[in-house]
């Protein structure tokens, strides 16, 4: 019974101690990403962003629409300052303290919106054998990278028409290739 508390609390330790790992990590910013993820053999994952409106979340935030929806809302900044848009707009809601020195707000929703902040993991998780430890070290995949998506693309945005996640993803869809 004393080796299953100790166990299990061990596991408990670990998990805490995995999530602060995470926690402390920083955003690095699209161009470290870009080194590998343009690579074919790597999704194109870096191009199939840059064409998304991911890619420009930031930037439709200085629009007439944009300044039209803040003023309607009541905001008392300009769209591109508001945290109520840039939590949405911006990998790290805008507010994020944990970056890069290569980290610029200003490229929208990257990567890491949706895989967590990379200075963890970026080494690590280019290897299969290495997933598990890059997971740990904070990078999201599968049903835990789909999760992020409602936490923007839900009814508290003003723009909201319904969120059809295989519709999206399919623009959006940036997979490994079968070897």
């Amino acid at each position: 019974m004393r080796i299953a508390i100790t166990v299990v609390a061990v596991l408990v330790a670990f998990m805490f101690v995995s999530d602060a790992v995470a926690a402390d990590n920083k955003y690095v910013g699209t161009k470290t990403c870009a080194m590998c993820h343009k690579a074919k053999d790597k999704g194109e994952a870096f191009t199939i962003w840059q064409k998304s409106a991911h890619a420009g979340a930031y930037k439709t935030l200085a629009s007439e629409q944009s300044a039209k929806i803040a003023k309607e809302k009541g905001l008392t900044k300009p769209a591109s300052e508001s945290p109520e848009c840039l939590k949405c707009h911006v990998t790290g809601g805008g507010v994020a303290t944990n970056v890069d020195k290569t980290f610029d707000m200003k490229e929208g929703v990257t990567c890491e919106a949706c895989h967590g902040a990379a200075s963890g993991f970026k080494t690590t998780h280019a290897k299969k054998e290495n997933k598990a430890k890059a997971v740990e070290a904070g990078l999201i995949t599968g049903d835990a990278a789909k999760k992020t998506c409602e936490t923007c693309h839900n009814k508290q945005s003003p723009t909201f028409k319904g969120f059809k996640y295989d519709e999206y993803w399919a623009k959006i869809a940036h997979m490994l290739p079968k070897k």
